[in-house]
Order: structure tokens, then sequence, then C-alpha cells
């Protein structure tokens, strides 16, 4: 909170309001709490469930022993190895996922991310919870399960979640000729756009290689995004009616 703060003030890419006086900041604030606490629990149970049905192991010792610095190949790679393979995997993944989610039945659960009109580093956690099961969730034990080991998230987690929190942040950011690496503030502005905009486009979380090969990539040259959310007047702004909006679809 203090760093964006500091670096808003000096570079938005949408002056007006701080971030601390957006609206829905208590909703928000709710997510930032809510979140890493159900994907926790969602997480270890699926996994503990995975080492069970999968590969018949049962018991409080054998799970954690299993689990404890991986399994098989993958967890015969340096640490750092491990740690890069699974954030290119996951991110890949993760980007098929996002384009599932803004098609079909499963965008009424995307929309409450894109809900938020004031957009900054503090909307990085407005997620409904069956767009976190299908997605981090989900590619998290995937990984996990195949081997790699969970020690990796000692930095990939600190990483994706500033990541995260800074590709939303209110900055003009666009890091020059990096931003064809790694997703900035303006690249992912741009993607909570309508789709007039450019709604439909960057959809990679970290490595926007996955925008530019599978032709979704878009900045344009000396313009910045300006308008967020989505496209309901009547999106509701509290966490509870964001929880059961899908469900009144």
């Amino acid at each position: 909170a203090l760093v964006f703060s500091v670096l808003t003030h000096f570079w938005a890419c949408n002056p007006g309001t701080p971030w601390w006086r957006k609206r829905e900041l208590a909703t928000d604030i709710c997510y930032w709490f809510f979140v890493p606490v159900i994907t926790r629990v969602v997480r270890i149970g699926l996994l503990v469930l995975g080492a069970g049905v999968v590969f018949n192991i049962h018991g409080a010792d054998e799970l954690i022993a299993f689990y404890d610095n991986g399994h098989g190949p993958l967890s015969e790679l340096p640490l750092w190895a491990q740690g890069m393979l699974f954030l290119i995997l996951s991110d890949f993944i993760l980007y098929w996922s996002h384009r599932m989610f803004h098609g079909g039945g499963f965008w009424k659960y995307h929309a409450i991310h894109h809900s938020s009109e004031d957009l900054d580093w503090i909307s990085a956690a407005r997620f409904h919870p069956v767009n976190l099961f299908l997605g981090t969730v989900a590619v998290d034990v995937i990984l996990l399960m195949a081997g790699i080991s969970p020690n990796v998230m000692i930095w990939v987690g600190p990483f994706t979640t500033f990541h995260s929190a800074f590709v939303h942040a209110n900055l003009n950011w666009t890091l020059g000729p990096l931003k064809y690496v790694i997703a900035t503030p303006v690249f992912h502005r741009w993607h909570h756009t309508s789709v007039e905009e450019g709604g439909e486009t960057n959809f990679a979380g970290t490595f926007p290689l996955w925008d530019i090969l599978f032709g979704t990539f878009r900045m344009p040259e000396g313009e910045l995004p300006a308008n967020y959310g989505t496209d309901d007047p009547e999106f509701p702004g509290q966490i509870a009616g964001q929880l059961a909006y899908p469900f009144q679809k």
C-alpha cells in the first residue's frame, strides 16, 4: 500500500482519487483477507484428496513426506529451475483458463474481477471462489501433484502476489522494451477496459509472450486506458452481492 501510494503520486495512469478513497474500498479489503484463506484451505484439501485418489497415499506422516520436497523427476531439478518451470507452466495454463473465463457461462464468475471501476493495486484480489478454484488453485494443485516441490512457493508466492498488485496498480508504466517480456500496469489495464477498447486482449498474467504468440497482444503506442468495469449498470458493489451475482444470472 505504501509503495504504490508513493509511485501513483508521481506516475498515475488515471489521475484522480487516491486508492484509499476509492468506491468499494471495503469490498476490496474483504477480498484481500477472504481470498488467501479460502484458497489455502481448498488447495491443501485438493492436494490431500489428490494424493489419496491418484497415489493411494493416506495419513499425515505419509502425506507430509510425499509433498515435503516434491516427488519424481521434477523434484530432482534445482529449486530455482523448479520455480521457473512452475512460473512458465502455470502462466501458460492460466492464459487459456483466463480466455475460457471470458466466454460462455464462465464470464459471470470472472465479471467480479472486472467489476472495479476504480482499478488500482487493491483490486487485484477481487475474485469469485469459482474463478479461483478453476484457475490458480487448480493449476497449483496440478503442478504440485506432478512433482514440483512446494518449497518453490517460498519465493514464487511473494513474487506472484506483488506482481499481481503491480499490474493492477494505477501506474502509466510500460517498461519500454520489457513490455514484451513481463506484464506491466498499462498492459493489464488495457485488459480491464471495455471490449470495444480492447478488453478481450492481454490475457497473460506474467508473460506477454502468450498474447504475442496467440494474437491477443494490445499496447497502442502513445495511448493509455481510461475506463474500467463491466457493462452491467446494476452490478453489486458489496462482496455478498458479488459472490451471489453469478447464481442470479
